[in-house]
């Protein structure tokens, strides 16, 4: 019998031989989640890129648990925006506001 991979599987093993597409898949997500507000989509990103990064590296260096880190970013997580900040920075990123594309507010 065939064994066929899972989508998880497949994304992290597409990200484990071309690392250059990260900043490009993050920048993504993280636009997705500005448009449509779905934390669930935004942690499943993050998830994919812990798990290729090393999720115990990277819980060392956001000062969490490996339990702790992939509770945060489980399905039913909900971590706090400095979690999420820590878990980003430790990705190598930063999270910067953007200005909206919209008209100034009348006064």
């Amino acid at each position: 019998m065939r064994k066929l991979r899972t989508l998880d599987e497949f994304t992290d093993g597409y990200f484990r031989a071309h690392p250059e597409e990260i900043d490009d898949y993050l920048t993504e997500i993280f636009q997705d989640f500005a448009e449509d507000n779905d934390t669930g989509a935004l942690l499943a990103g993050l998830r994919v890129i812990a798990r290729v990064r090393g999720v115990g590296d990277m819980a060392e260096q956001v000062g969490m648990t490996r339990q702790g880190l992939q509770k945060a970013l489980s399905d039913e997580g909900n971590p706090r925006f400095g979690n999420i900040t820590s878990i980003v920075q430790a990705m190598g990123y930063r999270l910067v506001p953007q200005k909206l594309p919209q008209s100034q507010p009348s006064l």
